[in-house]
């Protein structure tokens, strides 16, 4: 046995996992880099004007998960929009303002809901 072949040896094997190592920083961060503008890419920007209706994501409701419970409440009125990306919203029934983070928000296409009295009309058919 030659000891100083085998450190050799063993010299370029540890310098070869270094390599490895290397390269595969490398290819993790050109990995990150792709995705994260993939991410970008697909983010569609949410602009909010005075008067507008909103609906707010609640968070608090993974706690308490309920199959029919939705977690959009409102809808809210804008009242201000900062150029940071709060948001102050009015619930249409009072006048309690309170300000949000502008991602917690989403347009409302709907009409008004009356929350206090529904009606279903059922038929005999």
């Amino acid at each position: 046995m030659d000891l100083e072949a085998a450190g050799e040896k063993r010299l370029l094997q540890l310098n070869e996992l270094d390599e490895f190592r290397m390269h595969s920083y490398e290819n993790a961060k050109l990995y990150k880099e792709k995705t994260k503008r993939w991410h970008a890419n697909r983010i569609k920007p949410r602009h909010f004007k005075l008067g507008q209706h909103v609906l707010l994501f609640n968070s608090r409701l993974k706690l308490f998960p309920g199959k029919l419970k939705s977690r959009w409440p409102g809808p809210f009125e804008v009242v201000r929009v900062t150029p940071y990306g709060a948001i102050e919203l009015r619930a249409l029934n009072g006048e309690r303002k309170f300000l949000v983070n502008g991602q917690r928000v989403k347009h409302y296409w709907g009409g008004i809901i009356n929350r206090e009295k529904t009606n279903v009309v059922l038929a005999d058919e």
